[in-house]
């Protein structure tokens, strides 16, 4: 273990702790309140789950994940794929009904989300699946749309649910790790045409349905601008309750436990919305640098992602990069109204078992990727003498 701690990426390991702690403490702070009245419970109800969950998720990352090499990811990747096609279905059968979205299977006291789960299952699956296609020379530009479809299938049970924002991020990542693979790059124009033709089929398929892709719910979001304008109304009151929290805050914040905005004001003030509940205690200037160190921990991350040298190290990096960055932008952007709310958590700063863990999961995945590239460079410096 001592000479794999050598090789990890310790700015991104001290990274991770620090917001883990700091999340950690700022979920207790947001949800102290709405604890003891919206769910009669302990003021450390929240705080004391999502401690479970940072420390299941840093248990199995330092015992498992960082001691396991990632070509032996090929049975789980599978494996993976075939349990969340069955769990998404599932869910309309099983799952728990919450604000009308039916997103969680209650497994005792917790709740499990198959959307969260999806995210990792599809990085490691496209990783693991393109790298089969490269190994074999594979020339057929087809057989690369496979996770692609995969994809589909998974981001259309999860708008079933309805749950768009993980949909975004899922269809995002998938398109994402898609265009980044060479024999892609390689035949753009082909693949532009490939998807036209596909996007002119779904929009037909759906007007001449008959059926409205967005519910009411769904649609009420487009209305995003001025939140403050329509304070009264469900497409306001959160966002401008969230620019309240900033204002109150200032600089440097009225102090740790010390915000009014998580008096019931700010729904979801420990989950969605932890970052102006931090910005009004503790001010814009540590949200600012927690902007700036979720910049640096991204720009690590891409650095592993290009010093990798086999496509599946590559390719669970950059799924890496582009899955924290999808979260990051899609929440602060909601929070300030540049882009319709979709309720997606922060990294490590919002409370969540599922996002949690699967978050914890995929940055120790890429402190694997590290690992093997310095394996990989030892060995070359090796043959070099």
């Amino acid at each position: 273990m001592r000479k794999l701690f050598e090789k990890i990426d310790l700015p991104l390991l001290i990274l991770m702790i620090i917001y883990s702690i700091l999340g950690l403490i700022m979920v207790y702070s947001a949800s102290s309140v709405s604890a003891v009245i919206t769910y009669d419970t302990t003021p450390y109800h929240f705080f004391i789950r999502q401690a479970i969950f940072l420390i299941v998720g840093f248990l199995i990352g330092f015992i498992i994940i960082l001691k396991l090499p990632t070509r032996s990811y090929k049975q789980l990747a599978y494996f993976g794929i075939i349990a969340i096609l069955i769990a998404l279905p599932l869910l309309f059968i099983k799952g728990k009904v919450t604000r009308d979205v039916i997103s969680w299977f209650d497994i005792g006291p917790f709740k499990l989300q198959p959307s969260e789960f999806a995210k990792t299952i599809l990085i490691i699956f496209s990783a693991v699946y393109y790298q089969t296609l490269q190994s074999k020379n594979v020339k057929n530009l087809y057989a690369y749309f496979v996770p692609l479809g995969i994809g589909a299938i998974i981001v259309g049970l999860v708008i079933m649910q309805p749950d768009l924002g993980s949909a975004a991020i899922i269809a995002g990542l998938i398109f994402l790790i898609f265009i980044s693979i060479p024999i892609v790059q390689n035949n753009l124009m082909k693949v532009i045409k490939i998807f036209a033709v596909a996007i002119i089929i779904v929009v037909v398929a759906v007007l001449y349905s008959g059926e409205s892709f967005f519910n009411s719910m769904q649609l009420s979001r487009l209305t995003f601008q001025k939140p403050c304008t329509r304070y009264q109304d469900p497409t306001g009151y959160q966002v401008c309750n969230g620019f309240i929290a900033i204002n109150n805050g200032g600089l440097f914040g009225v102090g740790l436990g010390n915000s009014t905005q998580k008096y019931l004001y700010l729904p979801d003030s420990h989950t969605d919305f932890i970052f102006p509940i931090i910005v009004e205690e503790l001010g814009l200037v540590t949200g600012i640098l927690i902007i700036i160190g979720y910049v640096y921990m991204l720009m690590r991350i891409l650095k592993i992602a290009r010093e990798s040298e086999t496509l599946r190290c590559s390719i669970l990096a950059y799924g890496s990069f582009w899955y924290l960055a999808l979260h990051i932008l899609i929440n602060l952007l909601g929070i300030l109204a540049l882009i319709p709310l979709t309720g997606v958590p922060l990294p490590l700063l919002s409370y969540g078992g599922s996002f949690t863990i699967n978050a914890i999961f995929m940055l120790f995945i890429v402190e694997r990727v590290n690992i093997e590239n310095k394996i990989n460079k030892t060995k070359r410096e090796i043959k070099a003498l």
